[in-house]
């Protein structure tokens, strides 16, 4: 049965408020998984967890509420130091929060352009924090929500703000790709997936129209199910293993993301 593989899970869904990961966390939920809920302000995490204990069978013990604007990298460092002081043992992370690109060029109060940030480097650092909670017994994973726009990314070492020259799919783009990338670095068990065209926030960069949330989400929570055998560092389109963009399987531009970033986010390798 589903439930025992996910009942005594523990898994921090980010970007829960709504769309693909208000459904990730309502299935994993319903299978018994324990979710810790994220959402960009305490008022918001805890709208959508009361949302989801009014709206579906979940107890209120299986949610804990989290917040960070992921505009701010020192929200997110508290996010993981919080998570981590509660639940040394975290089984799944799905790096779920996104947004489309602004249509003028944004940067963040850390001095990066705001969808680069938002979708590539908070969970980049969210990431990197959480790896002694990740690490503590085999089996922890990381499930990266990413886009199949992230093929048509190219990552702008010389300008990774994009600074210069400014296109909101281009940014949109980058952000996917990176996120793309960082899942083949090595140091936890992670993979990739594009959910599918959705009915989202984000349907107007793909097309008029997509399927539900829900039937997006469920790509997503297939994956942080331990029963699903996983490659490391692969990507999956909706249920299917595919190849990503050439750039996620070169050794040489993973470990060049990996030194922009912790020079975008401040961490010193």
């Amino acid at each position: 049965m589903p439930e025992s593989t996910l009942s005594s899970r523990t898994v921090l869904v980010t970007g829960a408020t709504s769309g693909i990961g208000y459904e990730t966390a309502r299935q994993l939920a319903g299978r018994g998984a324990t979710v810790l809920l994220h959402g960009p302000t305490a008022e918001e995490a805890q709208a959508a967890a009361d949302r989801l204990i009014a709206t579906s069978d979940v107890q209120a013990d299986q949610l804990v509420t989290y917040y960070a604007d992921f505009g701010r990298l020192e929200e997110v460092e508290a996010l993981a130091d919080q998570v981590i002081a509660a639940h040394p043992h975290l089984d799944v992370l799905v790096n779920n929060a996104g947004m489309a690109a602004p249509e003028q060029h944004t940067v963040t109060a850390d001095g990066n352009e705001i969808a680069f940030q938002v979708n590539f480097l908070a969970h980049y650092l969210l990431t990197r924090q959480l790896e002694p909670a990740l690490t503590t017994d085999p089996g922890g994973r990381v499930v990266n929500v990413s886009s199949s726009l992230h093929r048509s990314g190219s990552i702008q070492w010389a300008d990774p703000n994009r600074a210069r020259r400014y296109s909101r799919l281009a940014a949109y783009a980058q952000s996917q790709l990176a996120l793309t990338v960082f899942t083949a670095d090595p140091r936890v068990t992670a993979v990739s997936v594009h959910p599918g065209v959705c009915d989202t926030a984000l349907l107007p960069l793909y097309a008029h129209e997509g399927v539900t949330a829900a039937e997006g989400a469920a790509h997503v929570v297939r994956l942080c199910d331990p029963a699903v055998e996983i490659v490391n560092g692969a990507y999956y389109d909706r249920d299917v293993r595919m190849e990503p963009a050439p750039a996620a399987r070169e050794d040489r531009t993973i470990q060049r993301l990996s030194r922009l970033a912790d020079l975008l986010v401040g961490r010193t390798a």
